[in-house]
């Protein structure tokens, strides 16, 4: 059941998937059309689940699922990646690999490895006040209050 992400309780399970590139204005269109019919027919052992989704910055798509009335279960959660592999292929972007850190630079997104995130700290290029982004968030609440911050209030302070 399709409802609108800013609907989804506080407490609703966040999966969010950053692209390596951003989405056109088209692919945007199409994305979040695909996204909708998806969410639309998401079951969890037949009963409807209760999600909404957002994208930000033309490249994170940010799943958001009320488990109050029913929970993901196994094949409810692989049907789901089943859904963003496909975007991978229609849209040939990166959207599953975790090995990726993507961070501010000004207004603008960048999008490293993790190698070349961890020289840059190094180099200095990047500090613990880069604004990065925490996809491993995992509820709607964590999602507003701890995804878009400072390095040095993430897991990625480790390397500052």
């Amino acid at each position: 059941m399709l409802v609108t992400f800013e609907s989804l309780l506080d407490t609703s399970r966040i999966w969010i998937y950053q692209c390596n590139r951003s989405f056109s204005e088209t692919e945007l269109a199409e994305v979040e059309m695909e996204l909708g019919e998806f969410l639309k027919q998401w079951t969890a052992h037949g009963s409807d689940l209760k999600a909404g989704f957002e994208i930000k910055y033309k490249r994170f798509i940010i799943i958001g699922l009320d488990q109050t009335q029913a929970s993901a279960s196994g094949c409810s959660i692989d049907a789901s990646v089943h859904f963003i592999q496909a975007l991978e292929k229609k849209y040939d972007v990166d959207l599953l690999d975790k090995m990726n850190v993507s961070y501010k630079q000004g207004e603008f997104v960048a999008y490293k490895t993790l190698v070349d995130f961890k020289k840059m700290a190094k180099q200095r290029a990047v500090s613990k006040n880069t604004v990065v982004f925490n996809n491993l968030v995992a509820t709607k609440h964590e999602y507003i209050e701890n995804w878009e911050v400072p390095a040095s209030e993430s897991w990625h302070a480790r390397f500052m």
